[in-house]
């Protein structure tokens, strides 16, 4: 009897990662009891193998810049800290003709494949500034992929036009919109966000929105921020309705678990949450999230970047496949003062070769773009 056998025998949660080998993904239930389990060790090794079927021991990255085009928001997030209220001293709106010399810069300097569009949620701006900016990264940088606007922000546009979220989509998508990220999600129970985040659109929104997003082909990512107010029942809440709906559409390219930073929140002011998850609870998610996503949502992302490089790393034995983006020129996890939230393609192949992992560069969509 091999070691990993044994652990499994000995472990309160042996039956669930059997059946997991077995390539059955764990339930609701199941997911409450891996939720509550401290053996982080042996979920790893269960994910591990899981993902080293699936992708050997090769991991993708995205070379890319997140455009935070505006920080004007009428939501008021309590766990952010970049955004600012319509008309104050530090709110910023960026032109036409700055996104173009931004995108421009980076694909001379770095040869990126993607842009990351997201902002606030700004009353004042109308969806002819969104399909502008569109328009020119397609016509003027081709190679260029736009992976943009967060469920709640096509809403606030819905909103200004006076128009359906579809419609919306619609007309994002023929001005050159390709896929959507998985923001305004945090944790898909509305109990949950009526205390962090009351204005923001409601769990059955962030569905129905992706929902159509994926109906229209615009494929996206689903996200989780955890580490806040949520219990282990709505973390499996949320792991389960996102299922359904990949069941039901098979519209999520990955799924990216990131920690909740406090730092120079509202949260964090209000003695709501006073320091983040850590890498152990990390650790766990990633592994959780593979398995409850195995054979369902191909890719897992290992979120450096609210965690650092080197639990990133580690993430990557846990059961992440991807490392993510260079996220040059991210201003939104900055603003917490928690780390350096950029790094160069080189960092990242670098760190992927120190876990003894082949790395490859991904485009938009998760195709190869080269080796390294």
């Amino acid at each position: 009897m091999s070691q990993i056998t044994k652990d499994l025998y000995a472990s309160e949660i042996g039956d669930i990662l059997e059946n997991s080998l077995a390539g059955n993904r764990p339930s609701q239930e199941d997911c409450v009891r891996l939720l509550e389990s401290d053996d982080v060790h042996l979920l790893g090794l269960v994910a591990g193998h899981l993902t080293r079927q699936k992708y050997g021991k090769k991991v993708s990255f995205v070379n890319n810049i997140i455009l935070n085009y505006t920080n004007v928001c009428v939501t008021d997030c309590k766990f952010c800290a970049f955004y600012r209220p319509p008309e104050h001293e530090e709110s910023y709106t960026i032109s036409l003709e700055e996104i173009e010399s931004r995108v421009k810069t980076a694909w001379e300097m770095f040869r990126i494949t993607q842009v990351l569009i997201q902002g606030g949620h700004n009353p004042k701006l109308g969806i002819e500034y969104y399909e502008d900016a569109f328009r020119l990264i397609r016509k003027n940088f081709p190679e260029i992929g736009v992976h943009g606007l967060s469920a709640s922000e096509i809403d606030m546009i819905a909103r200004v036009e006076k128009s359906s979220t579809k419609e919306v989509l619609s007309r994002l998508k023929e001005s050159g919109l390709q896929s959507v990220p998985g923001a305004g999600a945090e944790i898909l129970v509305d109990s949950v966000k009526d205390v962090i985040s009351p204005k923001k659109i409601s769990s059955d929104q962030w569905i129905r929105i992706m929902e159509e997003a994926h109906s229209i082909g615009l494929p996206a990512s689903a996200t989780m921020m955890y580490g806040h107010v949520e219990s282990n029942k709505d973390i499996a809440e949320h792991f389960v309705r996102i299922a359904k709906l990949q069941e039901k559409t098979g519209g999520f390219m990955a799924f990216i678990p990131w920690s909740f930073e406090p730092n120079n929140t509202l949260m964090q002011k209000e003695k709501t949450v006073a320091y983040s998850a850590g890498g152990f609870q990390l650790l766990k998610m990633i592994a959780i999230s593979r398995m409850m996503y195995d054979g369902l949502i191909p890719h897992i992302q290992s979120s450096w970047l609210t965690n650092g490089i080197g639990m990133a790393q580690m993430a990557l034995q846990y059961g992440a496949d991807d490392f993510g983006g260079t996220l040059i020129g991210e201003e939104v996890v900055s603003c917490t003062g928690a780390r350096s939230t950029e790094l160069t393609a080189k960092k990242i192949i670098d760190a992927v070769k120190q876990m003894d992992y082949a790395v490859v560069e991904r485009d938009n969509f998760y195709n190869t773009v080269q080796a390294h």
